[in-house]
C-alpha cells in the first residue's frame, strides 16, 4: 500500500434539542440542562408507555432553500441538508468548485428514511388498496438512502455517494468511510455524518423492547446512563456532518482545522441482533487504536455510546475497563440529548471535538449514583471535567452487532 493521507476536519456543525449551532449547545452543557421534554401528542398511542422524547422544538426550513430542492425532503433530510450547509459554511466551502467538481464525496446515514410518508403508504396502498393519494415523492422522503441522495442533489456534489443505514451507528460509520475514502486517495473532501427525525414510531421500536425510559412525570431526569436508577432510554433527533478533507488539500487553500481523524474502526459481534457483546465492543477500540498506532494510556477521554439500558450500560463498561482499566475520563452525551439514533455517532463526534479544542468535558447527567454492575472507570460527574489532552475516542454500537470507534487528535490552534 503506498501513502496515506491525513485527514483533518475542516468545517463540522450540528442540530440538536439543546440547539442548532455550538453556542447554544455548549451552554447548556455547562450548565447541565436538558433537552428532553414531555412528548403530549403521544399520549394518542395506545400502549406506549414512554412520553419522553428530545426534540428540536425551533427548527424552521430557510427561506432561501429552493422548493424545487426540498421537495423530495423530508424532515430527516432537512435536518442533515441545514448541518451540512453549517459545516461547509464553516469550512469555507459553500461555492467552491471543489464541491461540485467530483472532488468531493458523501457518506451519511440515518436509521431510516422519513416515518411520515411510510405512514402514507402503509395506510393508503396496504389498508385502504389503492395509490390515489400517495405523492411521486413521498417514496423519496423514506428511502433508506434519503438524506445521502438529497444531499448530493441540494449541494451537487458528484463524488462517490456511501449511504450508512446501520441505525445507531449510521453517523459514525459515516465519518469512518469519509475517512477511509480520502485517506487511501478515492475523493479530496467528504461531507459525512448522519441525521434522525423524532417520531412516535422511533420510541414504539425500543418500548415494545422495554427499553425506554418511563420517568414521563421529570422529563428532565433521564435517560441516566450508567446511574442505578436509570430505566431505559430516550429518543431524541438531529444531525450532525463534519467536513472531512486531505491535509494537503486543506492547507493548500489555508483552511481552518478543527482536528485530525487518526483512527476508525469497525466490526460486528456476530452474536445477537439485539443484545451487546462485550467481546465486540472491546475488539473494535482495540481496532481504532490499533490504526491511530496508540496506546491505551494516550487516550484522554471517552465519549460513550451508553444508552442508559441496563444490558448495553454494563457491557459497554466492562469492555472500556478490559482495554483502558479505571483512568480514562468518559461520559455520556446522550443524558442531555438522548439518544438521536442515525445522527448520535456524528452529533457526538462533533460536540467531542468542540470539547477536545476547548479542553473541557461535560459530565454524564442524571449520573448521580454509578451501577455497582458497571464497570470502575473514571466517569465525569457533577461539573464539567477541566483537561487538555491530545487524543479523544468516540464510541457507538448499533443492532445487528454493529460497533464502531473514532479517535481524534488535537489540533495545535484548532
Amino acid at each position: 500500500m503506498g501513502k496515506q493521507a491525513r485527514v483533518v476536519v475542516t468545517g463540522m456543525a450540528g442540530l440538536c434539542a439543546l440547539g442548532q449551532h455550538w453556542k447554544s449547545v455548549r451552554e447548556k452543557l455547562r450548565s447541565g440542562i436538558s433537552g428532553v421534554s414531555f412528548m403530549r401528542e403521544w399520549e394518542k398511542y395506545e400502549g406506549l408507555d414512554t412520553r419522553l422524547g428530545a426534540e428540536i422544538s425551533e427548527f424552521v426550513v430557510p427561506d432561501h432553500y429552493p422548493r424545487k430542492k426540498i421537495r423530495t425532503m423530508g424532515r430527516v433530510s432537512l435536518l442533515a441538508t441545514r448541518a451540512t450547509e453549517l459545516a461547509l459554511e464553516d469550512a469555507g466551502l459553500l461555492g467552491n468548485p471543489v464541491v461540485t467538481d467530483g472532488s468531493t464525496g458523501i457518506s451519511y446515514g440515518s436509521t431510516s428514511g422519513s416515518p411520515p410518508a411510510m405512514e402514507v403508504y402503509a395506510r393508503t396502498f396496504y389498508a385502504n388498496r389503492t395509490i390515489k393519494g400517495i405523492a411521486a415523492t413521498d417514496y423519496i422522503h423514506f428511502m433508506s438512502h434519503t438524506c445521502a441522495a438529497n444531499l448530493a442533489q441540494f449541494f451537487e456534489i458528484k463524488g462517490r455517494l456511501v449511504p450508512t443505514c446501520s441505525a445507531c451507528t449510521a453517523g459514525s460509520q459515516g465519518i469512518g468511510y469519509g475517512y477511509e475514502a480520502i485517506r487511501t486517495g478515492r475523493q479530496r473532501l467528504m461531507v459525512t455524518g448522519g441525521a434522525e427525525e423524532l417520531h412516535a414510531v422511533n420510541a414504539a421500536v425500543f418500548d415494545i423492547m422495554f427499553a425506554t425510559s418511563k420517568w414521563n412525570d421529570q422529563p428532565e431526569r433521564s435517560p441516566r446512563p450508567f446511574d442505578v436508577r436509570r430505566d431505559g432510554l430516550v429518543v431524541g433527533e438531529g444531525a450532525g456532518t463534519l467536513i472531512l478533507e486531505d491535509l494537503d488539500h486543506a492547507l493548500e487553500r489555508g483552511a481552518r482545522i478543527h482536528a485530525e481523524v487518526v483512527a476508525f474502526g469497525t466490526n460486528c459481534d456476530g452474536h445477537h441482533i439485539t443484545n451487546p457483546e462485550t467481546g465486540g465492543m472491546r475488539k473494535v477500540m482495540e481496532l481504532a487504536l490499533a490504526d491511530a498506532r496508540l496506546a491505551p494510556s494516550e487516550i484522554g477521554y471517552i465519549n460513550a455510546h451508553a444508552t442508559a439500558t441496563e444490558l448495553g450500560d454494563i457491557a459497554e463498561s466492562h469492555a472500556t475497563h478490559r482495554v483502558f482499566g479505571s483512568g480514562v475520563p468518559i461520559s455520556s452525551l446522550k443524558s442531555y440529548f438522548g439518544h438521536t439514533l442515525g445522527a448520535c455517532g456524528a452529533l457526538e463526534a462533533w460536540i467531542t471535538i468542540e470539547m477536545m479544542r476547548e479542553g473541557w468535558f461535560a459530565p454524564t447527567l442524571n449520573l448521580d449514583e454509578v451501577d455497582p454492575r458497571c464497570a470502575e472507570l473514571d466517569y465525569v460527574r457533577g461539573e464539567p471535567r477541566e483537561c487538555s489532552v491530545e487524543y479523544v475516542m468516540s464510541n457507538n454500537f448499533a443492532f445487528g452487532g454493529v460497533n464502531t470507534s473514532l479517535i481524534f487528535k488535537r489540533w495545535p490552534g484548532g
